[in-house]
């Protein structure tokens, strides 16, 4: 697995330490995880815009009920 270094301001990275901690998860854990979501939601949007551009029916896809378990847990 690759290692990055990224610069953010230190009250970002304290909320993101904060959220982590409140979910039981390393803050790189964490970061990946919200990579991930954020990368996955951006595909399905796009691909719905393109989808609707198309004319096609438009379906963000996934798993409802998941997605949805996904978000209340990052609460």
């Amino acid at each position: 697995m690759a290692k990055v270094m990224v610069s953010m301001p230190d009250e970002l990275l304290a909320r993101i330490d904060v959220q982590a901690a409140s979910e039981h998860a390393t803050r790189s854990g964490y970061l990946q995880r919200l990579a991930e979501r954020e990368l996955a939601q951006e595909q399905a949007e796009r691909g719905a815009r393109v989808a609707e551009l198309l004319g096609e029916p438009v379906s963000l896809g996934g798993d409802a009920a998941k997605l949805i378990r996904e978000d209340r847990e990052s609460h």
